[in-house]
């Protein structure tokens, strides 16, 4: 059957312009919390694309004010990118899914649990459960905190492609473990969270003091935050367990 050479050509310009939306979107999220502006040369390095196809899509994404050109040349995030992102916090409230799932992981466990998300190199404490003994440890809610140290920060590395040890191996395990590495008194387990489409959005975890967590008991407690970190990714993602 002969096909339809306007139809064939409708079908070529809707593949380019998803190409074209993927690829401006490459480009707004280059920028980390610690980017206030970045050149021509570091956008095309951070997406991969060549420079002329960067500034092309830059300058169209300026035209509504997503991004603005500095007069040294490089580039900004604008007011219409500001503008998601306030919508985006006005209709998400994330802490009204996750605080109940560690809530839970703390009452199962005795122990803090901490979600936490990365924001360029470092991990955020986004929403965090204090466990219910008198000894424990601190992280305040906002903090940041080192990736390659600490296994939340270690596991979300890993399920963010990081080549080498111990990522593999924590890639294999699907946790991971950490006693007295960020600090020498304190220990922790982790496990990853994922959203839509299984986009990893952050790394679950208890901790406490190395003392009283010790190796022996990370492992009795993995059930538990496996368990979580599931649950709570079937909740971001909106689907039931077992869907």
């Amino acid at each position: 059957m002969k096909q339809n050479p306007q139809a064939e050509d409708a079908a070529g310009d809707a593949e380019e312009g998803v190409v074209a939306v993927r690829r401006a979107m490459r480009i707004l999220e280059a920028f980390g919390v610690d980017d206030p502006h970045l050149s021509l040369a570091e956008l095309s390095r951070r997406t991969g694309y060549h420079r002329s196809t960067v500034l092309r899509l830059a300058r169209t994404l300026a035209l509504d004010d997503y991004m603005a050109q500095r007069p040294d040349g490089s580039w900004r995030l604008a007011r219409a990118a500001g503008w998601l992102g306030a919508c985006y916090q006005a209709t998400f409230n994330v802490h009204d899914i996750v605080e109940p799932v560690l809530r839970e992981l703390t009452i199962a466990t005795g122990e803090s649990a901490t979600f936490y998300v990365r924001e360029g190199n470092q991990r955020i404490c986004v929403v965090r459960v204090e466990g219910p003994k008198a000894i424990r440890h601190h992280v305040r809610v906002g903090a940041g905190l080192p990736l390659n140290l600490g296994s939340p920060g270690r596991v979300i590395l890993a399920f963010s492609g990081e080549p080498g040890e111990p990522y593999e191996t924590v890639r294999r395990q699907g946790y991971m473990m950490s006693l007295g590495e960020r600090d020498p008194e304190v220990s922790s387990i982790s496990a990853p969270v994922y959203g839509l489409n299984w986009t990893l959005l952050g790394a679950l975890c208890i901790s406490g003091p190395l003392s009283r967590l010790t190796e022996e008991a990370l492992h009795r407690h993995k059930p538990a935050v496996l368990g979580a970190a599931e649950r709570l990714s079937r909740a971001m993602m909106g689907t039931r367990p077992g869907a």
